[in-house]
């Protein structure tokens, strides 16, 4: 399954396409480019766009925040709008939603058919028409960044830092009422929680450890036999988002940097920043690999795994490289298949599995590009510049036919086949 049971049946109902974090849609055809297409683009500005995701066919739906009133040192506010699906103009939008501190939230459709929203310190449910029905203050005056919703259709947030332990905050979906008392875990997290089941997984600033929902407890209980700490003696620093491919757990660390407008530069570790595969079965089954070996390598996304073609896309965004490996899940090999530098990527990405597209971004001459490749061969089918001037490090979704939606900060692309 590319997303939870209790999310919206929807080709892309919450971010990276689900709480696996597959960045493949569930249901839908891919872009299917064939030689003398290239792809069109019409945008807008906005505030701070972080994310589209779909409801019924037709249905598309972006999260965006406001950003000044941070740096003053006031709080900030989300809004959901319902838009246009071609023209991107506003159909629909929620009033100004409290949130507090400034991070870039989360948004999804539960499958009760609610949009949920976790922006600053905030979580609220929304009507399909923007129009909110419900907020619950989140008990940390920090930033929430995002959550999953598990199988059972609970809730999960968490607050980020990197120095506060991390807190997981369990809600009923359709009260918004702490399902049990928080569940405190042993370390801070910067990582979005990402999740398989009614299991939760955590990437903290040392391990990566998660938690199993227990119905007879009524609370999230920790797997004490499955943990493993990435950092061990080493200069790395924190990772980021895991990818759950049913089999085994992916992410990539040194996710410390300085970003603004680019990713580029932005590493402030000296060492190379690393690929790491842990099994879900047993975490002593792990292993990890430099991206491309350059020094003072960063990232602030998670990479990309295609199930179907057993192949593994990561990338050091602080050097601009873009590299994919061949998975071999019974000699637990990983093979170099091909491999860009000077490639500018650092956004989430989006991957369709009928033919092997591959959506991200290529930020070069203070400008950012959206590139299509060919997961396989890396071989660049389109590419168009969307006009952003800042590097997208959101997240995309796909659209309802041959088009696509590219969140990038200030600017949101539709980019469409023509």
């Amino acid at each position: 399954m590319m997303a939870g049971a209790a999310y919206l049946d929807s080709p892309w109902p919450g971010e990276d396409g689900g709480p696996q974090r597959l960045q493949a849609p569930r249901s839908g055809a891919g872009l299917a480019l064939r030689p003398g297409e290239r792809l069109g683009c019409v945008t807008r500005n906005t505030l701070l766009s972080t994310m589209t995701v779909l409801g019924a066919p037709g249905e598309v739906y972006l999260l965006t925040h406001s950003a000044l009133r941070a740096r003053l040192g006031l709080p900030t506010t989300s809004c959901v709008e319902r838009i246009d699906p071609q023209t991107l103009k506003t159909l629909q939008c929620s009033p100004r939603l409290p949130g507090g501190p400034m991070w870039p939230g989360g948004m999804a459709i539960h499958g009760n058919g609610s949009l949920v929203v976790v922006y600053g310190r905030y979580l609220h449910r929304l009507d399909r028409a923007c129009g909110l029905q419900a907020s619950l203050q989140l008990p940390i005056d920090q930033p929430y960044n995002s959550f999953v919703i598990l199988d059972n259709g609970l809730i999960v947030t968490k607050n980020l830092s990197d120095t506060t332990a991390a807190r997981l905050t369990v809600v009923q979906p359709d009260t918004l009422v702490p399902a049990c008392a928080d569940t405190v875990c042993p370390e801070a997290s910067i990582a979005r929680l990402s999740s398989i089941g009614n299991t939760v997984y955590v990437v903290g600033v040392r391990a990566i450890f998660r938690y199993h929902w227990s119905d007879a407890a009524g609370q999230l209980v920790a797997d004490v036999d499955w943990r493993f700490d990435y950092i061990g003696n080493s200069a790395q620093t924190y990772g980021w988002d895991v990818v759950l491919d049913g089999q085994n757990a992916w992410f990539m660390d040194n996710g410390k940097h300085r970003y603004f407008r680019t990713m580029l530069g932005a590493g402030v570790s000296p060492t190379a920043n690393r690929l790491v595969r842990v099994s879900m079965h047993d975490a002593n089954d792990h292993q990890m690999l430099e991206v491309c070996g350059a020094k003072g390598g960063s990232i602030t996304n998670p990479p990309l795994v295609d199930l179907r073609r057993r192949i593994v896309v990561a990338y050091d965004s602080a050097n601009a490289h873009l590299q994919a490996w061949r998975f071999d899940p019974e000699l637990r090999t990983l093979t170099p298949l091909w491999h860009k530098a000077g490639f500018g990527c650092a956004s989430h990405m989006v991957l369709y599995p009928d033919t092997g597209e591959l959506v991200t971004n290529d930020y070069r001459r203070n400008a950012e590009e959206v590139v299509v490749l060919a997961i396989e061969t890396g071989i660049e089918l389109a590419r168009v510049r969307s006009g952003g001037f800042t590097q997208g490090v959101v997240f995309p979704s796909p659209g309802w036919g041959r088009d696509f939606y590219w969140s990038s900060m200030g600017r949101l692309a539709r980019i469409f086949v023509q």
